[in-house]
């Protein structure tokens, strides 16, 4: 079926399910906004008629290859097949900014809620896709179907690829919203996890023979770390890292190759960090927020977005590519528009790590 076609008949429907919807329950469209807050919601809203109105414009951004697009406000309804972003460039069928995973998560709890074929079908084409994007190494590319350039990199940055698993690993135990995902499904989610399990223990960099951490992109092919954008140079990632560690101290039963990759990688973190510096941020009249890296010696502790490979020092690099080691040299566009510092570590070495090591009585 044509794009527009498919479209414009999902659009039909749509609209007559949310007609109905609406007219039941006096549902205002748009009332609540797209974003991680659709999923912190109780749990008996999701079985309301606002939530069903939201998960049927949801439905109608769903893609012929059964993803979403990335930056698109999903809970208003498309007004013309226009509104979807097209196939094939731009937004659509991502894994970045949340794309196809969030509406996944959301729609998972409307269907356990409701118990609406829709929603469910729906659902289950979203983890058709997930399966058929994965790489036969265990990665997840950005975009799917592949499109050239950086977008076919195994993506860990932003946590493309972190959400990707993690869901499909829900998806596998069976467990609540996830019970209504058929047994062969939930069989094959559960080898794509450990395919993407062996992809992140495979990728972890090693320097002078020690596990640190990943980069923020890693090539499809020879999994060694890669070019993203311009300013996205082969390095350590000392933000994207945190998520994957996170995702392998989640499993009951660690295997030895988990728990070196989680020591590996925090005896890394606590290596790296920057101490006696902090951000300072200006607003500025055009509306930006401009940053600027102070000294401060009772500031806490910061990490770098990007670390020198071999070297581990805070690297930053402008549109042009060049490699730089003083924050302050970046110019103001992208010192006020891309963030290369955080605490992401912070929690993670004050409370989740010692918490894994007394959960499973590590020495």
């Amino acid at each position: 079926m044509h794009q527009k076609s498919f479209y414009r008949t999902r659009m039909i429907v749509g609209t007559l399910i949310g007609l109905l919807v609406t007219t039941q329950g006096s549902v205002t469209l748009g009332a609540i906004r797209w974003g991680e807050n659709v999923l912190r919601q109780k749990s008996k809203w999701y079985g309301s008629a606002e939530a069903r109105a939201v998960a049927d414009s949801v439905v109608q951004y769903q893609s012929p290859q059964g993803g979403w697009p990335k930056s698109t406000d999903l809970a208003k309804p498309p007004r013309t097949p226009d509104d979807i972003p097209p196939l094939g460039r731009g937004r659509a069928n991502s894994l970045d900014n949340e794309a196809t995973t969030l509406p996944m998560a959301f729609l998972a709890r409307v269907a356990h809620a409701t118990g609406e074929a829709r929603y469910r079908e729906s659902f289950i084409r979203g983890v058709d896709y997930l399966l058929a994007a994965q790489y036969p190494n265990g990665g997840w590319p950005q975009f799917w179907p592949l499109r050239k350039g950086y977008y076919s990199r195994i993506t860990y940055n932003d946590g493309a690829m972190i959400r990707a698993i993690t869901i499909l690993r829900d998806v596998a135990g069976g467990q609540p919203p996830y019970d209504f995902v058929d047994a062969p499904r939930r069989e094959r989610a559960g080898d794509a996890v450990a395919r993407g399990i062996d992809c992140i223990l495979r990728t972890q960099i090693k320097q002078n023979g020690e596990l640190t951490a990943w980069c923020a992109q890693h090539d499809e092919k020879t999994l060694e770390p890669a070019w993203a954008r311009a300013y996205e140079p082969p390095s350590l990632s000392g933000g994207e890292s945190v998520g994957i560690v996170r995702f392998l101290m989640s499993f009951e039963e660690p295997t030895p190759e988990i728990v070196a990759a989680i020591e590996g990688a925090v005896a890394w973190f606590r290596s790296v960090a920057m101490k006696g510096v902090r951000i300072e941020s200006i607003r500025r009249n055009d509306g930006r927020t401009e940053r600027r890296l102070v000294l401060d010696p009772d500031a806490p502790p910061l990490w770098a977005r990007f670390y020198e490979l071999g070297t581990n020092r805070p690297l930053y690099l402008d549109r042009d590519s060049v490699f730089r080691y003083d924050f302050n040299e970046i110019s103001y566009e992208r010192r006020s528009g891309y963030r290369y510092h955080g605490t992401w570590a912070a929690s993670l070495l004050s409370t989740g790590y010692p918490a894994w090591r007394r959960k499973h009585k590590l020495p």
